[in-house]
């Protein structure tokens, strides 16, 4: 096991590496700089400013000195909020993102287990096309089409549920929620399906069914386990997803968490708060696709610890 995460855990470091310079170069090579909105500033004083954050410095030494910050665990100062690190800024919409990831990745494992579940103890079936005819309308529909949607019928139709915010109102974090996980539950319908159709067709099924055990103690006892298995390989991606998803659900339901602020750091040109974003996102998807293969590998026997599988 430990080699297993030491090589998943070193595959990780080349691949972040990648994104801070991709981004950073990226960044740096797009029209404009931070300060550019400061129409009123005389030159001398963007200059100033750009010789304090070292925005004239050649672009390999700003990457040079940005690498050696993010290694001591410093994301550096925000060019848009001043006296705030991008660390604060980050850490304080944080808990409101994992907590949207949190309860988006819940409704998706509700709906889509028992969906798929449902379809998979009666396939060719009413019970199975229904629920897989449902999983393809969340796959094709994207969150900023459902989003608004979805505040159309209950926000404004019937004014069950209010249009924006987080926390701040009843019920205010249900329709991001959904619409969040609303895809993300399609696809694990679709998995837990194939997953118990897979099992349900092996040789200890069929001898478990010989010996007269009922049909959901089978399903939930002999064949849940192995079943849920493609669903849990999915859910480290999918949750990491969740969060970088967020962007566009944050923005529409005006939740200020850490997708609206790239959304906004973007718009204002803020490099650092820019780059401490994509870095943290890339980090927590790398974290989660580690976690996954672990429970993964845990409770597949076949899967080999050695990193080959």
């Amino acid at each position: 096991m430990f080699r297993f995460v030491l090589v998943r855990f070193l595959q990780a470091i080349p691949v972040l590496f990648l994104v801070i310079s991709i981004t950073f170069v990226m960044i740096r090579s797009a029209p404009g700089g931070p300060f550019d909105s400061e129409k009123n500033a005389p030159p001398e004083i963007i200059q100033q400013l750009n010789e304090r954050y070292h925005l004239d410095d050649p672009i390999i030494k700003q990457l040079g000195d940005y690498l050696g910050n993010i290694l001591r665990g410093d994301f550096g100062p925000s060019f848009r909020y001043p006296g705030r690190s991008v660390n604060e800024i980050i850490f304080n919409g944080l808990p409101i993102t994992l907590e949207l990831g949190f309860y988006a990745i819940l409704f998706a494992l509700t709906i889509g287990i028992s969906a798929g579940l449902l379809a998979a103890y009666k396939p060719k079936s009413w019970q199975d096309y229904l629920p897989m005819s449902f999983s393809m309308i969340g796959i094709c529909l994207p969150s900023f089409v459902l989003g608004p949607l979805l505040v159309l019928i209950f926000s404004i139709w019937f004014e069950w549920l209010p249009v924006s915010g987080w926390g701040q109102f009843n019920g205010d974090k249900l329709l991001p929620s959904i619409t969040l996980g609303s895809a993300y539950a399609a696809y694990i319908s679709r998995l837990t399906r194939g997953g118990m159709l897979e099992v349900l067709s092996q040789d200890y099924i069929r001898t478990a069914r010989a010996k007269g055990l009922s049909e959901p103690r089978i399903i939930l006892v002999h064949a849940l386990k192995g079943g849920l298995l493609p669903v849990v390989t999915f859910l480290g991606p999918a949750f990491a997803g969740l969060l970088s998803g967020s962007f566009i659900i944050e923005t529409i339901f005006q939740i200020p968490g850490i997708g609206r602020l790239y959304i906004q750091a973007a718009f204002n040109r803020d490099y650092t708060m820019i780059m401490g974003t994509t870095i943290f996102f890339a980090a927590l998807i790398v974290v989660f696709n580690l976690i996954s293969d672990i429970i993964a590998a845990m409770l597949n026997p076949r899967i080999s610890y050695q990193g080959k599988n």
